[in-house]
């Protein structure tokens, strides 16, 4: 769902100056989400009636994903100082608990373009595969976020999305119990916070009803995990669907795209060829933030 900002909100945004944000271990801390709160909504009504709009496309029946337009915002305030990305966090911070799992890391952490990278990585290049963030965490985010600062200039790397367990519900009931089997790996696991354990091996479906828990799936593991013929063939089965279900668009920039990991799965079309020649600071940018549910599924209040 695309919401766009009013423009009497954008008026009340561009004036309001959030203070910094403190953090509790990785964790936006809870003063800083109170502040945040109270000034925005103080603002103008039309803060809590997007949130609103916000919270339902997320998790409201059928949804799982939004695009906030903040592209009014971002032209206005520039990325010198802070300020943007403070409305942003707070924004966020009415949908969940902002956090960072990689405490060498800041907050937002910048996900910019590598020519030299594996092309299927974030950073990279290529086709980024339907996935899951900290997919082999047995708390991975509950929402994983995506700013965009500066689109592809050269016009690639369209975002993709897919319903996962209307993916998994067009699945053959043999493939269903293959992918419940704790059979598949990825990825390492080590200096990270507030995201669990490492889950290795995993199960692709956890056990939960229809439309509930995360769909485990990363098509990276296809190529990364030792798995037999009977499990390959299932998660290909389930990738499959993936694709046929996908949808796709643009970022632009100021697009603040917020993801229900326990809904849908995310990914990116190659970007456009000839980065090479795009000077490292005009390159495609998104800063990522992740979300933690909280434990009463309510807002910062």
């Amino acid at each position: 769902m695309i919401i766009d900002i009013p423009t009497d909100l954008e008026a009340a945004l561009i004036d309001l100056p959030l203070p910094a944000w403190q953090l509790d271990d990785s964790f936006l801390g809870k003063p800083t989400m109170e502040r945040y709160r109270a000034e925005l909504t103080a603002a103008t009504p039309r803060f809590e009636e997007t949130v609103a709009t916000l919270r339902h496309a997320l998790t409201g029946e059928g949804g799982g994903y939004a695009v906030l337009r903040l592209g009014n915002l971002l032209k206005v305030l520039g990325t010198d100082d802070d300020r943007f990305l403070r409305l942003a966090t707070g924004f966020a911070a009415e949908v969940a608990i902002p956090f960072s799992p990689f405490p060498r890391w800041p907050l937002w952490k910048d996900i910019g373009v590598k020519v030299d990278k594996d092309p299927g990585k974030s950073s990279g290049i290529g086709y980024n595969a339907f996935h899951m963030d900290l997919v082999n965490a047995t708390l991975p985010p509950d929402f994983t976020t995506l700013l965009c600062i500066r689109p592809d200039q050269l016009g690639g790397g369209l975002s993709i999305l897919t319903d996962a367990h209307a993916a998994v519900a067009r699945l053959s009931e043999g493939a269903r119990a293959l992918l419940s089997e704790s059979a598949y790996h990825y990825g390492t696991f080590f200096d990270l916070f507030g995201v669990g354990e490492e889950c290795k091996p995993f199960p692709v479906l956890d056990g939960s009803a229809p439309s509930e828990g995360f769909v485990r799936f990363t098509a990276k593991m296809l190529k990364r995990s030792p798995l037999g013929q009977a499990h390959t063939d299932a998660a290909k089965e389930l990738a499959r669907e993936l694709v046929c279900g996908q949808v796709s668009f643009m970022l632009q920039a100021g697009d603040y795209l917020i993801v229900n990991q326990r809904r849908y799965l995310h990914g990116r079309e190659a970007l456009h060829s000839g980065q090479e020649a795009v000077p490292v600071a005009d390159r495609r940018l998104l800063l990522q933030l992740f979300l933690r549910a909280r434990a009463d599924g309510g807002s910062a209040a």
